[in-house]
Formats: C-alpha cells, structure tokens, sequence
C-alpha cells in the first residue's frame, strides 16, 4: 500500500508499530535514531510519516521541521505518536506545528490502522 516512516528511540515500541503496519500491507522503515531520520526519509521516500515527541538529541517536534524543509516531503502526512497526552500538548501538536492526526500510547491497533488508512486515503 504505502511507504510509512516510523521515528521513535523504543525499539520494542517501534517494532509493534512496524507489525501492526506491515499487517496492514503498508512497507514500513523504522528508524530509532531521530536525527538520521531526515536521511533515511530523502532516501526512502515515506508517504506517512510517525514519529515520537519525547527522543534524545532530537524531539518529535525537531524531526517535524527537519522533515518539512525537504520540498519533496513537505506535504507528506504526518503523525506524533507519543505518550504525551496532556492537552497542551495534543494542540501544539496539531495547531501549532500542523501535524496530520496526534495519536497517544498506548494506541488501539484497529484505531491506528483505521488513522493511517484515513490519512493515506485523503492523501490520495
């Protein structure tokens, strides 16, 4: 279906978030350093991008700017998935920095297939 690029530091976070989109049919790329996400994203070429907010050396809202300054990946879909879920931060998330949806762990599989569908669909 589509090339999704899965940014989070948690391995065993990451993974699940891999099987649970590859079970989906989607190629998915995970990548558990944050800042070498702008490279692996020129290379592969996500169509969605998931990335975590809390990660050292870079935060989620750091690879989000990274990310849109590569004109080929400045309109790509984009998704914090994070375990951050105070309402400040749901709104920074969305309003400030214009991500595509805001996902908090732990996430429901079915609703996070269903987002990513979503987004892809009106991508397309």
């Amino acid at each position: 279906m589509a090339r999704i690029l899965v940014v989070d530091d948690e391995e065993d976070m990451a993974n699940v978030i891999r099987l649970v989109l590859e079970s989906d049919g989607h190629e998915v790329r995970v990548e558990l350093a944050p800042e070498m996400a702008v490279e692996v994203a020129k290379e592969f070429a996500p169509e969605l991008v998931l990335t975590d907010l809390v990660m050292p050396g870079m935060d989620g809202h750091q690879v989000f700017r990274a990310l849109r300054e590569l004109p080929d990946l400045a309109a790509v879909p984009f998704v914090f998935l994070t375990s951050r879920n105070k309402p400040i931060d749901l709104m920074v998330g969305l309003h400030v920095m214009g991500a595509a949806d805001y996902i908090t762990k732990p996430f429901d599989r079915p609703d996070l297939v269903r987002r990513v569908r979503k987004l892809l669909d009106a991508k397309n």
